[in-house]
């Protein structure tokens, strides 16, 4: 028998009255911030709401919270029949599918020793069309694939999460368990009782959060709250490339979970040089048909097998293979570059009123507030202080300073003069 959850046209749920949904008090009630510009437009506006919210959730990273560095992210994508509609441009599918590539090439830039895998739900079926693995190019070619897949039906909610119970339930307990669910539907067409399933996904430690392109629908925002999960309905693609975002940092690490010793091989390079190495077949393209036998690879220190990238999950012996330079992208994770003080443009000395990033004049019609930071006290932009934060991780500034000259007279340090 199938059942079928629908949209909640009313408020809050029962025993939240006073209380804003999470989107609203996120966004700061979107409607009464959003203003025409000169020529009627809104996009001024919109962007000014998004730079807020990402600037609020830099300031909630900060602290001293435990983060994951290994993560098992499965993205659930909706190919029913609403993904043809074209609010989103040219459709939905197609936004979604461009906006999810950049996505996935950002997600394992930050976290290069993550995996995640993609499922896809239409006509009231769920499909996994790509495997939970490390490789971003296999999971891109998928997504560019998808579409020359037909939308059609109902999704399945039930159907995609016992999809994900499957495969993240013997997951490792240090890694993270992760869901996101972009949905265009206002319906899910599942065969038993949803609320088992989400009972069960919570049991199990995933966090699930749903990202709505049409409204809110009352079972994915259940989901998203029992789940600990968040749970958002998009303004416009922007917005929608602003959520995907906020998942590309890990989550912090459960309380009770203990720390653990991971064990990682550092594999050597084959054939390098001319006449190194003999020949081999990587045993990452076996199951794709695109074998080749070459004397170049990754070997695995423990097994001898041979992969083409890195890193990866050997299949001989399960060991994590990885190189020195991923690890040392995922330790950014660990030491967060320091919040930069905002400031207003008109308290900015005149030899310093220009962004250290980007070198643009300040100026007070356009730009609201500048941020300093803390370490060299040089200025940057809205746009340039979002980016040394989500991107770079460290100040330009900071980094382009001379180290201080250090004198160690018997055991004793002097800097500069001063000891």
């Amino acid at each position: 028998m199938e059942s079928s959850e629908s949209m909640q046209v009313g408020g809050p749920q029962d025993g939240e009255e006073g209380k804003e949904y999470r989107w609203e008090s996120g966004y700061e009630k979107t409607w009464e911030a959003i203003q025409e510009d000169k020529e009627g437009l809104l996009d001024i506006s919109v962007q000014d709401i998004i730079q807020k919210a990402r600037r609020k959730r830099l300031e909630e990273r900060q602290g001293k919270t435990k983060l994951g560095m290994m993560r098992h992210l499965y993205v659930i994508l909706d190919m029913s029949e609403s993904m043809k509609a074209q609010d989103l441009k040219p459709t939905r599918l197609l936004c979604c599918e461009k906006l999810l590539e950049k996505f996935v090439e950002e997600y394992f830039y930050l976290n290069p020793i993550s995996q995640l895998g993609i499922i896809v739900s239409t006509n009231k079926r769920a499909e996994k069309v790509s495997d939970m693995t490390g490789n971003p190019r296999r999971h891109i070619d998928v997504l560019k694939s998808l579409k020359d897949k037909p939308c059609g039906g109902e999704p399945s909610l039930q159907n995609s999460l016992d999809l994900v119970i499957q495969s993240l339930k013997n997951m490792p307990s240090h890694t993270s368990r992760e869901v996101i669910v972009i949905m265009g539907s206002l319906t899910t067409c599942d065969p038993g009782d949803i609320n088992k399933t989400i009972e069960q996904a919570k049991q199990l430690k995933i966090k699930c959060s749903v990202i709505n392109l049409s409204a809110e629908v009352r079972i994915y925002k259940e989901l998203a709250s029992r789940t600990g999960g968040q749970h958002a309905v998009i303004l416009d693609d922007h917005h929608l490339q602003d959520l995907l975002s906020d998942h590309l940092n890990p989550p912090p690490s459960l309380v009770a979970q203990q720390a653990s010793l991971i064990r990682m091989g550092f594999p050597s390079h084959a054939g390098r040089a001319e006449g190194e190495g003999g020949l081999g077949m990587c045993l990452c393209h076996m199951d794709t048909g695109g074998e080749k036998i070459s004397s170049s690879g990754y070997i695995c220190p423990q097994c001898q097998a041979r992969y083409c990238e890195l890193p990866v999950e050997c299949r001989g012996c399960g060991l994590t293979l990885v190189s020195a330079p991923h690890l040392a992208r995922s330790y950014h994770h660990l030491f967060p570059l320091s919040i930069f003080e905002e400031m207003d443009p008109v308290n900015v000395a005149v030899d310093q009123s220009f962004c250290n990033g980007c070198g643009k004049l300040f100026k007070q019609n356009v730009d609201k507030k500048v941020y300093r930071c803390p370490q060299c006290s040089q200025f940057y932009c809205t746009e340039c202080d979002l980016f040394i934060h989500e991107t770079l991780h460290s100040c330009p500034a900071c980094c382009s300073r001379p180290p201080p000259q250090t004198n160690h007279v018997n055991g004793s340090a002097i800097l500069n003069g001063v000891s």
